[in-house]
């Protein structure tokens, strides 16, 4: 099937920063796959520095995956307009990313040592 999802432990330490700042540290950081789409990092909210976001407006929707919410990153030198989402309730086949965030690679810095 080609959209199908698959969500696996990413292995190793997921660091985020932004504007300079470390937003996030995890070693729990789950990798999620749909169809020959390239991997994203989820990282558990609870490793993430939550006072650098700030909530949006902002929704999308993902047939696989439910409503996405998006976060804001508030930094020393600007905000980063919806650089962060989430599933906060992700549809059956996602459910395994509940309680993560994403962030987008072109706003952020991902490091996985």
């Amino acid at each position: 099937m080609p959209d199908q999802i698959r969500i696996r432990r990413a292995g190793g330490t997921v660091v985020i920063r932004a504007g300079g700042a470390v937003i996030g540290e995890t070693k729990d950081a789950l990798e999620l796959t749909e169809g020959s789409r390239p991997p994203v990092l989820y990282v558990p909210r609870q490793d993430v520095a939550m006072a650098f976001l700030e909530r949006s407006d902002q929704t999308t929707g993902c047939p696989l995956k439910g409503v996405a919410n998006y976060y804001s990153i508030v930094t020393k030198s600007g905000v980063l307009r919806d650089a962060v989402w989430t599933y906060e309730t992700p549809l059956p086949a996602a459910a395994g990313i509940a309680g993560h965030l994403a962030f987008y690679p072109d706003r952020v810095t991902i490091e996985r040592l």
